[in-house]
């Protein structure tokens, strides 16, 4: 929200600097976000061009000598103006100016020869309009030798306020001003806005299909005016707040917009057909607006029409066929009253953002609808002449104010800050609230203007902010000793282990959207309970991702596709597999493409390295779990996982048979294809949140920490089994023949063939052994692998190889 110091004044009368006006404003609650005191256009003077003649080497330019009024000698200024000519007055600026227009700092140069020390601007070189054709032309009596800016009224100050949605009063000056009054920085000029007498019935008659969606439509008909260029004050405030000119008709309802935060829409009264209807658009219904492009509508949509079809999106954007122009003699202002949520939707819909649209989503004054005509009606009438009929009035049935009970006592309770009760109310009343009452509880009447207030909290902050929030005595935090208790929840902690532990094993970290397309989703088992988006940004982030996976395989892809093709990315975030709590997931997921295997380089001592696969992703889940704290020397891994996976080449971790850890593998080629995604990749998923808390343990029980003064031994053994037995199997039938002394066992070969038969593999896994209470002897040993063989084989069937 944008406006001058000059047009605030207007509304408030106010000896305040303007330093004060913008600190002031601030402090209620109306954030400055930026202030131009226009100090560009200071350094430039009125001007007198004493002589003007042609230039000796080209034909369009000219050599003037200009009097500047600092008393000294003329200047020698080389101009191509067309207008340029002994006696014209126009705006000067001196080497070393800033000329904003054209993003130059001047300086003394030759052209064509002929030195020039200044340049005679143009409008366009001022930013004032597009007009460059000419040197500006002042009056005669314009005083030469001082300030432009000033002579001209454009050293007015611009103030840009940044407004939360929850200020529909504060969309206009006047509303800015009233806040300021009511703050003490001022009185507000509260002139009510005179009815204007018309003649005669309006012609055209407006019939509203869709009252949920217009409450209220008044219309008025002026014949007769003349459309041109608006007054020169009127462009310069509609260009200081960056609003270009465009006609004295459309200007108006500019002017009125910001001046009043009322937006208006004229008709040519002559292009619309019969009589005007304010209804749902039909689906498919298409419509050319003004700003030249054709959108098409649907039925929760709300337009107005006339015989001939829509005419305007109600509330956003008029259309173009009955858009005002210099032909126009007979106008049509409308002013209504739209539905806030519709009038966003469509906007939101079409990605139509107009001043209207502003408005009209947070809530207009409903009871300035018919005071918005009337005033538009005097300015077209002062500017353009003509003759108005009454005004057409439909379907406004007057506004019931809000009553909220207001105990006094809630602004010390919320705030802190004792507020007299008197000054409590002076300071509702000042800003258009109505306070009843003579207890601590009054019933206070909320204005029409503010759709904001509706509770006894938003009437403490109304009187907190006018009070002044500085007001408000700082307290010191209070100092802690010690930290009594956990600050971060289990899934923060986690959250930070895996991503460590995934970036020690050389991936890269990415963020990726938490939107993907709906046939991405699909691949990754969206299907029919994918999470849609009612109001998707883009067409192709219309599903909420049910896996990390898409995200950042298309990311690999996206450094393939510039040259990097052996990366390694991770992410930790969640999943969406519907809309309830139970169905968001906490994930670390990974993908290496390419080589990028655990040292990223690519290469080996053998030679480069072989593509990623199936293990690089397992080795990823494993290590990312083991950060999380999950027992992996309990974990499960079996053949199969989701769909997305390479069958022969994934599995799945589980901890126990029903909780599932996580997946990885290489991808099915499918998926590939259906990501556009080339290979070789390999990836993994992870749920975090799905790893069991660890047991607590008793506070005062020391721990116990076993070294063993005996040295630890290891033993290999080879076992035929059939070939559907999987190691995992094995291995843990070897580590429960004795779980005391035996500390671990790895598999180190797994062969196939030869004498084995074809039904049968051999595993050969590494046992390792740690005595604790004493050395172990041949006998021991002897025992302790005939337990193993034993349990071994009544666990797989498995027989010790010979």
């Amino acid at each position: 929200m944008k406006l001058t110091l000059s047009w605030l004044k207007d509304h408030l009368e106010t000896d305040a600097t303007f330093s004060e006006i913008v600190e002031r404003l601030t402090s209620i609650g109306l954030e400055v976000e930026h202030v131009d005191d226009k100090a560009s256009l200071k350094p430039f003077v009125i001007a007198k061009v004493l002589t003007a003649v042609q230039h000796p080497d080209a034909d369009r330019l000219r050599v003037l000598t200009v009097d500047t009024g600092d008393g000294k000698a003329p200047v020698q200024v080389v101009c191509g103006a067309p207008n340029a000519r002994a006696g014209l007055i126009g705006a000067f600026a001196a080497p070393g100016t800033y000329v904003p227009g054209i993003d130059v700092t001047l300086t003394v140069g030759k052209i064509r020869g002929v030195e020039s020390h200044g340049m005679m601007c143009s409008e366009r070189e001022l930013e004032l309009s597009d007009e460059h054709n000419g040197i500006i032309d002042l009056p005669e009596d314009a005083p030469v030798g001082t300030s432009f800016a000033a002579y001209a009224h454009l050293d007015d100050p611009v103030i840009e306020i940044n407004l939360t949605p929850n200020r529909p009063d504060a969309t206009s000056i006047y509303g800015v001003a009233r806040d300021l009054a009511a703050s003490g920085l001022g009185r507000l000029k509260t002139a009510p806005v005179e009815a204007i007498k018309g003649k005669g019935e309006t012609p055209v008659k407006v019939t509203i299909e869709a009252p949920e969606l217009c409450p209220g439509f008044a219309l008025r008909l002026v014949r007769g005016v003349k459309n041109g260029p608006s007054p020169k004050w009127l462009q310069q405030r509609l260009i200081a707040i960056g609003l270009r000119p465009i006609s004295v008709l459309v200007d108006i309802t500019n002017y009125v917009t910001f001046d009043r935060g009322r937006p208006l829409h004229v008709f040519d009264a002559r292009k619309v057909a019969g009589n005007l209807v304010v209804r749902r658009a039909k689906d498919g219904e298409k419509v050319m607006a003004l700003d030249g492009r054709e959108y098409t509508l649907t039925p929760d949509m709300c337009a107005i029409a006339d015989d001939n079809g829509v005419e305007s999106i109600a509330g956003v954007m008029g259309g173009e066929h009955s858009g005002c122009d210099e032909n126009t003699t007979d106008v049509l202002i409308e002013s209504a009253l739209w539905d806030p949520i519709t009038t966003a939707r469509t906007g939101r819909t079409l990605g139509i953002i107009t001043d209207a649209r502003y408005r009209f989503e947070r809530g207009v004054d409903p009871e300035f609808m018919v005071p918005g005509v009337e005033l538009a009606t005097r300015l077209v009438l002062e500017f353009c002449g003509g003759e108005p009929t009454e005004t057409e009035v439909v379907g406004y049935a007057g506004h019931k104010p809000k009553i909220v009970a207001f105990p006094l006592s809630e602004v010390k309770r919320l705030t802190g800050i004792e507020v007299p009760r008197a000054e409590s109310l002076e300071i509702l009343s000042s800003l258009g609230f109505e306070p009843q009452g003579s207890g601590d509880v009054v019933d206070v009447a909320v204005p029409s203007w503010r759709p904001d207030v509706d509770g006894k909290a938003d009437l403490v902050e109304e009187v907190m902010r006018i009070h002044g929030v500085d007001n408000i005595a700082p307290q010191p935090l209070g100092a802690h000793d010690a930290v009594n208790s956990k600050i971060l929840t289990t899934l923060q902690v986690r959250t930070r282990t895996a991503k460590r532990s995934l970036a020690v094993r050389g991936m890269m970290e990415a963020v990726t959207w938490s939107f993907i397309p709906a046939r991405h989703a699909e691949l990754f088992g969206g299907g029919q309970t994918a999470l849609k988006l009612a109001n998707p940004i883009a067409a192709d982030m219309s599903d909420m991702r049910p896996s990390l996976l898409p995200g950042l395989m298309s990311a690999a892809q996206r450094n393939a596709d510039k040259g990097i093709g052996d990366v390694a990315l991770f992410e930790v975030s969640g999943t969406y597999e519907g809309d309830g709590p139970d169905q968001q997931r906490r994930v670390a997921a990974g993908v290496r493409r390419g080589t990028a295997k655990l040292d990223g380089s690519g290469r080996s001592w053998a030679g480069n390295s072989g593509p990623v696969g199936v293990f690089d992703a397992k080795a990823d889940a494993i290590a990312a779990l083991e950060a999380c704290g999950a027992p992996v020397d309990r974990l499960q891994i079996e053949p199969g996982s989701p769909a997305w996976y390479h069958p022969g080449r994934s599995g799945t971790i589980k901890l126990g048979p029903k909780t599932v850890l996580g997946t990885f593998g290489e991808f099915h080629p499918k998926t590939l294809e259906g990501l556009d995604v080339s290979g070789p990749i390999c990836g993994f998923e992870v749920y975090i949140d799905a790893v069991p808390e660890p047991k607590a343990k008793p506070t005062k029980t020391k721990p116990k920490l076993e070294l063993s003064a005996f040295h630890a031994v290891k033993r290999d053994f080879a076992f035929v089994v059939d070939k559907t037995v999987e190691a995992g199997t094995l291995v843990r039938a070897a580590l429960a023949a004795d779980k005391k002394l035996v500390t671990a066992v790895s598999v180190f070969d797994v062969f196939e063939g030869g004498s084995l038969g074809a039904a049968k593999k051999s595993i050969a896994i590494e046992v390792s052994i740690q005595p604790v209470e004493k050395t172990l002897t041949d006998e021991d040993f002897e025992a302790l692998a005939k337990r193993i063989v034993d349990n071994v084989g009544k666990q797989t069937g498995g027989v010790l190889r010979t």
